[in-house]
């Protein structure tokens, strides 16, 4: 039994989990907005066939009205101020209560509920504000994608929260500039949130493609150095669990449960 993933660069990760497959924070597009993509846009064969999508919060590089409906009509699972927002977009928004578990896909068993994410900087005013990770279990394990956050204690409850360990922690350890606002994990947070959950492997997201207008240069190499420093606090923080540090668009297969 496995769990697949492929990184589509910034949040944007496609989790294939027993024939399910689940697109998180789609950007599908070049650019989004003032923010500019480094390298090629996703192809659509790497993300198409979604049966649903996990949208962390509404910030604009989190949440684009023109990648979700690229996606089609499936359910886009959020909080439930998010989904308001969503479905205003003509889209099919489904806002999860505290501790539900809503089932997805066609096939028996795979399912996803909210956690906590501490996401408070920078309020819009046009948009909600609320802000969540996931948790997705199935036959072939548990996938926690933590979405933008600092660090918080119950980290260490997602296990119970989820039934079983967590196998993969998809864990953000950048952004689009070379600091970072509160609300975000650099590499050494994330780490701690590997160990905190008890995570089997560990996927940095949220580095290495985005920028403003002119800013992926300077300082010199800032894209490039939040997934080798987090791979290296990994085997300090958190040793038992292996860091696994993809390339845009690069995909990777984790056995579980024996597989």
């Amino acid at each position: 039994m496995t769990i697949a993933l492929t990184w589509l660069g910034h949040a944007t990760v496609v989790l294939d989990i027993d024939g399910v497959r689940l697109v998180a924070d789609p950007l599908l597009k070049q650019h989004n907005g003032i923010l500019r993509r480094r390298g090629a846009r996703p192809q659509r064969e790497s993300w198409s066939g979604a049966d649903a999508v996990l949208l962390s919060h509404l910030h604009h590089d989190h949440a684009e009205p023109a990648s979700l409906r690229m996606l089609g009509d499936v359910p886009v699972l959020t909080a439930v101020e998010n989904a308001g927002w969503v479905r205003k977009k003509g889209l099919d928004g489904r806002g999860l209560l505290d501790g539900e578990w809503m089932p997805v896909g066609d096939s028996a068993g795979v399912s996803v509920r909210l956690v906590d994410a501490v996401h408070r900087s920078r309020p819009m005013p046009h948009r909600p504000n609320a802000a969540n990770g996931h948790l997705v279990r199935g036959p072939s394990g548990v996938v926690w994608l933590a979405g933008d956050t600092d660090v918080y204690p119950e980290m260490a409850n997602l296990p119970v929260m989820a039934g079983a360990p967590i196998d993969v922690a998809v864990v953000p350890v950048g952004g689009w500039g070379p600091r970072l606002s509160p609300g975000h994990m650099g590499p050494g947070e994330a780490a701690s949130a590997c160990r905190l959950s008890g995570a089997g492997w560990g996927i940095p997201v949220h580095w290495k493609t985005l920028h403003v207008p002119g800013g992926k240069s300077f300082p010199r190499g800032w894209m490039d150095s939040a997934g080798p420093h987090f791979e290296e606090a990994l085997s300090r923080e958190a040793p038992r669990c292996r860091a696994l540090v993809l390339d845009v668009g690069g995909s990777v297969t984790v056995p579980v449960n024996g597989g």
